[in-house]
């Protein structure tokens, strides 16, 4: 492995971490109430606690916003890192950070979100067929059974299934899997809320 790999490399980890760090949830909230979402209903940053202070709007805004931050990283790193194309090794590290990034942002003291919007905008960004039909999957299910948390498991759960059914590259499904066990573990308080029939309905 030559210097321009390692640079590459670095490169990919440090920028998609940055990017997936940038709190979109807390700086919204923040901007247009003076509130700290952290310290409101989950604490979660992402786009379903957003919901709980400005509504169903807001919701969607950083819902796509989530999702627009998880796949530039990976599309960058598409652009303009040559190493290990053949394997597709750099674009799963993007989506790889770019999700830590989300739950753990370094600009707020290694607290997020959940990753549900991030990582579907990775997958999208990775395999656009797999991102649609996991999209798609997540808002039947959320419709349906009203439980935002539901289908953020239900969807994940599937990815990696659906990005092998697709003939994704080996690297891509492994990803989902980590992805889905990642997003499932940050979503452990909700599965016991969820057997316990007190989990918050998205409406």
């Amino acid at each position: 492995m030559d210097i321009k790999m390692i640079i590459e490399i670095l490169a990919v980890i440090f920028g998609a971490y940055v990017i997936g760090s940038i709190p979109t949830g807390y700086i919204v909230v923040k901007l247009f109430t003076g509130q700290d979402i952290r310290m409101i209903g989950s604490g979660s940053t992402g786009a379903t606690n957003v919901k709980r202070v400005m509504g169903k709007k807001w919701f969607f805004i950083v819902l796509l916003l989530d999702a627009f931050k998880g796949a530039l990283p990976v599309i960058l790193s598409y652009l303009f890192a040559a190493s290990f194309k053949e394997i597709g090794l750099l674009p799963v590290l993007a989506a790889v950070f770019a999700i830590l990034g989300h739950s753990k942002s370094i600009f707020l003291k290694f607290t997020g979100g959940k990753s549900v919007a991030s990582g579907v905008g990775t997958l999208l960004a990775l395999n656009w067929q797999a991102g649609l039909l996991i999209a798609f999957i997540w808002a039947v299910v959320t419709w349906f059974s009203r439980y935002v948390s539901l289908g953020s498991i239900v969807a994940l759960a599937l990815a990696p299934v659906i990005m092998w059914f697709l003939n994704s590259p080996a690297a891509y499904i492994v990803y989902a899997f980590f992805a889905a066990v990642y997003v499932i573990y940050l979503h452990r308080e909700n599965i016991k809320r969820l057997i316990a029939g007190n989990e918050n309905k998205v409406r």
